[in-house]
């Protein structure tokens, strides 16, 4: 420790006069001292200067340290917090060190020597703060731009397999060209993957940078959407469907499509090879409080020792898969926004079924639109 750390700025908060008087004496050719004599002063404080550490007595005629920490917290978080008191409220101050409000606490008659340990630990503390909110500014300002960026990459890659596929189709009317191997064929395949690899980039983007926004879902018509739009992959599918929405239900639309067009997708995509009736069954119960969905396959399955894994990106079960495996990674990240839960049961060779979990928003809407209703 240096015999001179100015730097620190250390705000002292008591009541006493004498204290006040005793701290400046013992600490101010170390540190740079501020005093106050009541919350309304050290806000003051706060206000007008960057204060690294805040030293206040717990027993003050108006309020006592740990509530007006919990103030200062609220409204400065970042200065480290030392309580000092002289009598032996055990409860209080373990309550206070557990919520956060405090650092930690010193008694009275504080030590000059631990007090002073206690300020240089509590700086470090500081600056270490400090540092991570930097790093983490810095991490979110790089994910963002790297965001843009594959997002960016992703519209421009495709364009020009737009134009591959458009001389393939032409050749193929035109019959122009003489293909044996259906090397044509290939390139088409490899061409259609690529481009839904870079489709999913893209909903991937989208379902993290999109603003939440509640709206009435209508599960008949988010489901007939799904189906529609996945019913390609397999003509032969049939859909059993059944929903029993009774009340008003809200969530954010375009996540929730996001997350069925996907568990759909797959449910169409992983029918088992010869099936005689391929069948997918969306079900959906919902309430004032919760939507509990199921989408269930007769497809190919998942191995058990596959089942935690499957929501990484990039994870594929087997050699085979035609995903581009970031689908079940998508459906994840737009549940954890939306506050839902997903769970999965599969029997190789026979199908799988996934369960969700979403809340209905109308409540917490409602519960906010009261407590509005209560503050005016």
């Amino acid at each position: 420790m240096n015999t001179s750390d100015k730097q620190i700025k250390v705000l002292y908060v008591d009541d006493e006069e004498n204290n006040l008087l005793a701290f400046q004496a013992s600490f101010r050719r170390r540190f740079q001292i501020f005093t106050a004599s009541s919350a309304a002063e050290s806000m003051k404080i706060l206000s007008e200067h960057e204060v690294h550490v805040i030293i206040s007595d717990q027993r003050m005629p108006i309020t006592t340290g740990v509530d007006f920490f919990k103030i200062v917290r609220a409204a400065f978080p970042d200065p480290t917090r030392i309580l000092i008191t002289g009598y032996s409220d055990i409860e209080v101050i373990i309550e206070a060190i557990n919520s956060g409000e405090i650092f930690r606490y010193i008694k009275k008659p504080w030590d000059e020597y631990e007090l002073q340990t206690a300020i240089y630990n509590a700086y470090e503390i500081y600056q270490t703060r400090k540092q991570l909110k930097s790093k983490v500014v810095e991490l979110q300002k790089t994910n963002d731009e790297l965001n843009r960026f594959v997002y960016s990459t992703s519209h421009d890659l495709r364009s020009p397999l737009a134009s591959v596929l458009g001389v393939l189709n032409l050749a193929k009317m035109e019959k122009s060209v003489i293909d044996p191997n259906d090397y044509m064929g290939m390139i088409e395949t490899c061409v259609n993957k690529m481009d839904a690899f870079i489709l999913k980039i893209i909903e991937y983007y989208k379902s993290i940078r999109v603003d939440e926004y509640n709206e009435d879902i209508d599960f008949a018509e988010l489901f007939q959407d799904s189906i529609d739009l996945c019913r390609i992959q397999n003509p032969k599918i049939e859909f059993d469907i059944s929903i029993d929405q009774q009340d008003i239900f809200k969530c954010d639309g375009f996540r929730l499509a996001v997350i069925m067009n996907n568990l759909i997708s797959n449910a169409v995509k992983y029918q088992r090879p010869g099936e005689s009736h391929p069948v997918v069954r969306l079900s959906v119960v919902s309430d004032t409080d919760f939507a509990l969905i199921k989408i269930e396959d007769n497809g190919i399955g998942i191995l058990e020792e596959h089942l935690n894994s499957i929501f990484k990106m990039f994870f594929r079960s087997t050699s085979n898969a035609t995903g581009v495996g970031i689908g079940l990674y998508i459906v994840k990240e737009a549940l954890a926004r939306i506050g839902g839960d997903i769970s999965v049961h599969s029997k190789f060779g026979e199908g799988t079924v996934f369960e969700l979990k979403i809340p209905n928003q109308l409540t917490s809407q409602s519960h906010s639109n009261f407590e509005i209703g209560v503050l005016k």
